[in-house]
């Protein structure tokens, strides 16, 4: 049975998803507008589509083929420390991707941590850029959520089936194949779309591993092509193939990704008594010790050098600093005057159609929004002047489809609870949002205003279509100094964006569990 939406909420709602589309749809239109099909495209326009694809489709493949041993063997053993590096699995996700491109240069670099080594032994020297220094960072970002989504879809097999499996004495091998495959083939295909999608639109990474014309994605052509040549037609047309492209692989991802129906049990503690032979225990504890190596020792990379790095930081760094923290909090606003009335509106709905609207942010990557509403406000006003408010609302859009995930789910559950007995009390509108539903979701509005703030702090996206050389975001400004081969001053940079998005996100979370409980 439907639950019944008050007035005011269904309104708001329906207004926070038409700004939402209208957002949206107007960068469409600046793009039709400009773009010129028969200029058609050149040798290199095609060149980055396949890059584009080929990237994309070999950082899925390798995140998803790499998550399925560490996932594994964390969900087979218990250690001290198990439930902390969980928990850093989901670092990555907030981690500015700028700070990730530090700390990978510190290990893989030229005069990295890994060269050094090869050197001592006498070994040629490996290059992190490329093709392979692409995928390598993709991996990194996305290997811990490929992780998460495979150990939690095991972790929801109910305790009985691995007790049953110990009485009849099954195998390793007779465990995963009844046990661990059915759930495997449900999730990894969704897992590896997801990834597919998110690497398509990626940005940051290519602009700074990317090495060459050979290496370059849609996403840094659209960027090379509107900043160096100012050819907004040729700009358009790459930001409208952008578009067919990722959205048609975020509704392939929407459409594979199938809830996950294990079973009723006990709610009984997951044990596991399969692979508790040595050879298989040392197997599993390597895998995990390359896994967490592979996930740890950038970011410690960072933190060390960005130590020695920090007096070294010019004063426009702090500047810098200030800007990316106003535009975080004017992307947390944004956020929460759409997505609070778009969640109330989607919970009280049967079907899920209007979710639909939230997850744009998915399908239309940062640059292709930014490249439409620079088109739209170049004839009437300066963009320049409005860079930092768009990249406030644009980063919002983006964090959008999380946001609704994280509050949805509360917010059907609160209505379902206290629906009938804020009606029979006539409460309705604002008292309803006050007394009933803001403090029940309050957590899970912290978490989403932490997680829209870090990946706001650390988005290198539009800024860089935008800005100016007198204001500029953190990230903007760390890539700068990278450009002049600063790297001290970078890597102190690199730190200081790390703490203010782990912060911001803390505050937050944090903020918003505060006396929950109550």
């Amino acid at each position: 049975m439907a639950l019944r939406a008050d007035t005011v909420t269904r309104y708001a709602g329906i207004i926070a998803a038409g700004v939402t589309v209208a957002v949206v749809l107007a960068a469409c239109v600046g793009i039709a507008a400009r773009a010129e099909p028969s200029t058609g495209f050149a040798a290199g326009d095609w060149q980055a589509v396949r890059f584009t694809v080929l990237q994309a489709f070999l950082s899925a493949v390798f995140s998803v083929l790499l998550a399925v041993p560490l996932a594994r063997a964390l969900a087979r053993r218990r250690f001290f420390g198990h439930g902390v590096l969980v928990m850093f699995l989901g670092v990555p996700f907030i981690l500015p991707v700028i700070v990730a491109v530090i700390g990978l240069l510190a290990v893989f670099g030229r005069n990295g941590w890994l060269n050094a080594a090869l050197g001592a032994v006498g070994l040629p020297e490996v290059s992190i850029y490329g093709l392979h220094g692409v995928v390598l960072a993709h991996v990194f970002f996305n290997l811990p959520l490929a992780t998460r989504l495979l150990l939690q879809g095991w972790q929801a097999v109910p305790a009985e089936r691995f007790r049953l499996a110990a009485q009849l004495n099954l195998t390793p091998r007779a465990v995963a194949r009844t046990l661990e495959w059915p759930v495997l083939k449900q999730i990894v295909p969704g897992a590896f779309a997801l990834i597919f999608v998110i690497c398509l639109t990626s940005f940051a990474v290519a602009l700074t591993l990317g090495g060459g014309p050979k290496s370059t994605t849609i996403e840094l052509a659209i960027y090379q092509t509107f900043r160096y040549d100012f050819d907004l037609a040729r700009a358009a047309l790459l930001s409208a193939v952008q578009l067919v492209l990722a959205g048609s692989a975020a509704v392939l991802a929407l459409s594979i990704m199938p809830q996950v129906v294990l079973g009723g049990g006990l709610d009984r503690p997951v044990q596991r008594w399969d692979a508790r032979g040595g050879w298989q225990r040392v197997g599993d504890m390597t895998v995990i010790a390359l896994g967490a190596a592979f996930l740890l020792l950038p970011l410690s990379a960072v933190v060390g050098r960005g130590v020695f790095g920090l007096p070294q930081m010019p004063a426009t760094v702090w500047g810098a600093a200030g800007i990316s923290l106003q535009v975080a909090a004017v992307s947390v606003a944004v956020l929460l005057v759409i997505a609070l009335p778009m969640a109330g509106w989607i919970a009280s709905r049967r079907s899920g159609g209007v979710e639909a609207i939230g997850l744009l942010g998915l399908s239309f990557s940062p640059l292709m929004i930014g490249t439409g509403w620079f088109i739209l406000l170049n004839p009437i006003v300066d963009p320049v002047s409005l860079a930092l408010p768009v990249t406030a609302l644009v980063n919002a859009l983006m964090a959008l489809p999380f946001a609704l995930r994280i509050m949805v789910p509360s917010m059907r559950d609160t209505l379902q609870t206290y629906g009938r007995l804020s009606e029979g009390l006539s409460m309705r509108g604002w008292s309803l949002w006050r007394w009933v539903i803001l403090p029940r979701l309050r957590p899970q509005i912290g978490f989403a205003a932490g997680l829209t703030g870090a990946l706001s702090i650390g988005d290198l996206g539009v800024i860089a279509l935008f800005a100016d050389p007198d204001r500029a975001t953190l990230p903007l400004q760390m890539y700068r100094l990278m450009g002049a081969y600063r790297m001290e001053a970078a890597a102190g940079a690199a730190l200081l964006l790390l703490a203010l998005a782990l912060v911001f996100f803390w505050l937050c979370d944090q903020g918003g569990r505060w006396r929950a409980e109550t």
